[in-house]
């Protein structure tokens, strides 16, 4: 999965208009511009497309992060990214919606995507850790999924 297709899925999900976008980068301290928006919701195909790096896309998380569990006083921002995999998405999703693993895998569920709690737990890790697993674009695009399905009723 492309991070525009992230972004796409995002946006359809919760969804928001261009204004909440810009919002959701400002809160990161990240301003960006309604065209750069459209620009990256844009099919690939599209002249006018541009690619959504990975520290764009992470400043987005960072303030769906902030929109939904507010700002931490205590504690400086979050470093940007500068690469971004499936497992930081996933972490941050995690963060940002506030789901606790049985969240996950109940949603998983409703899509006929099986998960144990295991396999679900190595996502999470970090890579240096001898039980953590990459997660693939299927659990990534399952779970996004299943998101929407739940979001958009």
């Amino acid at each position: 999965m492309t991070n525009n297709d992230i972004l796409r899925r995002i946006r359809y999900t919760f969804d928001c208009n261009d204004d909440e976008m810009i919002e959701l980068f400002s809160f990161a301290d990240l301003s960006v511009t309604r065209e750069q928006i459209s620009n990256w919701l844009k099919k690939d195909d599209d002249p006018d497309y541009k690619s959504l790096g990975d520290e764009q896309l992470a400043v987005f998380l960072n303030g769906l992060i902030i929109n939904n569990r507010g700002k931490r006083e205590d504690a400086p921002p979050p470093p940007i990214e500068k690469k971004l995999t499936n497992n930081i998405i996933f972490r941050k999703l995690k963060i940002a919606l506030d789901f606790k693993d049985d969240d996950i895998l109940g949603l998983l569920d409703t899509v006929d995507f099986r998960l144990s709690r295991h396999e679900l737990s190595a996502f999470f890790r970090k890579p240096t850790h001898k039980h953590y697993r990459e997660c693939k674009d299927q659990v990534l695009r399952n779970f996004l999924n299943a998101l929407q399905n739940q979001y958009r009723k």
